[in-house]
């Protein structure tokens, strides 16, 4: 087998198992975690968000809107077929208050933090 023949069968995306992994930001403000991820070409019928106290697990499908054979790529780059990521909250959230909202092609998640992980400021009481 060449480099190249070994190089391609480890890039070949057209087995049934092969699951494409999303790209995301995860950030926070004072309130809430907020994930994005690009979701050009994505159905909202298409994704599946599931969030537990710990983990969001975003998974969905991207079809193209029209078959071309492989053979008639000169590049392909784009990935189409499903896809997924799940992401480790880094702090206590309340899942219950999530949003997810599909807007120009990115996908943005918000998540409440949990009033205990919240950065509060006190006033500290002299004698």
């Amino acid at each position: 087998m060449s480099k190249q023949e070994h190089s391609a069968d480890w890039l070949d995306e057209s087995s049934d198992d092969y699951e494409g992994q999303l790209t995301i930001d995860a950030f926070q403000t004072e309130d809430d975690i907020v994930v994005k991820a690009p979701m050009a070409g994505v159905k909202p019928e298409n994704l599946d968000v599931s969030i537990t106290d710990e983990v969001i697990t975003i998974k969905g499908t991207r079809e193209p809107d029209i078959e071309i054979n492989k053979e008639n790529y000169f590049t392909q780059e784009c990935y189409w077929g499903p896809f997924s990521r799940s992401y480790l909250m880094p702090v206590a959230i309340d899942a219950d208050s999530s949003q997810a909202d599909l807007k120009n092609g990115i996908l943005t998640i918000t998540i409440p933090k949990q009033n205990k992980t919240k950065t509060r400021t006190i006033k500290v009481i002299g004698e």
